[in-house]
């Protein structure tokens, strides 16, 4: 191919370089810069590349100069994303358990070309990935996209789902029946992506963990559902579930040793109110949980420092699984 053809590419040839070989620390001369040009096909002159970066800067960006030594450099100053942002989601793909490890990999290069290659080294963190424990669901990024696409038009959706035996393999739950729910929301928590959802049959909210979906169809049938989430709370739902373990929505008083305040806001808001028990270092505070084993075990992880006060049914069921934990050691 002659180096003339090349020519109507010179602009975005000029803004790749700028992107991927500068930043704030590392700029070109602009002798580097024809001759990084020059490796592309590309003949250029001092007064045309000054005219290509007042195009550039129309469009957003932004090539400054810095003098040093005698000599100046160019650069492009700003960018869409920070280094500390890009680590931020470098950081995020590495320790989500849902997405596959070649997945992570692929989106860690991605995430990496938004920087320059001289940042691009710091956030190549790879070594991370391979000790994590990841989902082996490659199909969970398409379940999503057709999740979302059944939410915005307003349509259900049917899959299989599945648990893992005591031998590894799958085993699907109601012996291998359809589900069809009418999707609402896709929340995630505790490092799983989970779909909520309307299960008519049912007439309760229900949510599944979106890597355990197999085979899911988007229906022609319209969702159902509405007046549920007309005020649903995904914040509020996904503070009361522990675990995302479902169970019956209880109002429990709960008895803290005053050193429990942080694990109680950082687990419930700062908007519950934590009530001083009179000559005791210890406050009540009654919050709205779904009451399920997770919760229960949550509890017990603080030894005696949190109790359960009331409902006195709930109380009961913390006795009776501390009395199971016990019967196994025995």
């Amino acid at each position: 191919m002659p180096k003339s053809s090349n020519q109507k590419l010179k602009l975005i040839y000029l803004a790749r370089l700028m992107h991927e070989k500068t930043d704030d620390e590392h700029g070109l001369t602009m002798p580097e810069i024809i001759h990084e040009l020059d490796l592309c096909g590309i003949k250029a002159e001092r007064k045309s590349i000054y005219d290509d970066f007042e195009a550039l800067g129309t469009v957003g960006m932004d090539i400054e100069k810095e003098t040093a030594g005698g000599r100046t450099f160019y650069y492009l100053a700003g960018r869409d994303f920070e280094l500390p942002e890009l680590k931020l989601l470098v950081d995020a793909v590495q320790g989500s358990k849902f997405i596959t490890r070649k997945k992570s990999e692929a989106l860690i290069r991605k995430i990496e070309g938004l920087a320059s290659i001289y940042d691009a080294k710091k956030l190549a963190r790879n070594v991370y990935v391979a000790n994590r424990i990841k989902t082996m669901n490659e199909s969970i990024y398409y379940t999503v996209d057709d999740i979302y696409s059944a939410i915005n038009e307003n349509r259900k959706i049917s899959f299989l789902y599945f648990k893992w035996n005591e031998k590894g393999e799958k085993q699907f739950k109601r012996d291998g029946k359809i589900y069809k729910v009418s999707p609402w929301a896709l929340t995630w928590d505790d490092e799983n992506y989970y779909l909520v959802a309307f299960d008519a049959e049912a007439g309760i909210i229900k949510h599944y963990r979106v890597d355990k979906m197999l085979k899911m169809e988007v229906l022609d049938e319209r969702r159902e559902g509405a007046d549920y989430f007309k005020n649903f709370d995904m914040a509020l739902y996904s503070k009361k579930t522990f675990g995302m373990y479902s169970g019956k929505d209880e109002h429990v008083t709960l008895r803290c040793r005053n050193q429990m305040a942080d694990p109680i806001i950082d687990r419930f808001g700062q908007d519950v109110l934590m009530r001083p028990v009179t000559g005791e270092d210890c406050f009540d505070v009654t919050v709205k949980v779904a009451v399920s084993p997770l919760f229960l075990t949550w509890i017990m992880n603080f030894g005696g420092d949190i109790k359960i006060m009331a409902p006195e049914h709930v109380a009961t069921q913390q006795i009776e699984l501390a009395k199971k934990v016990i019967a196994a050691y025995e």
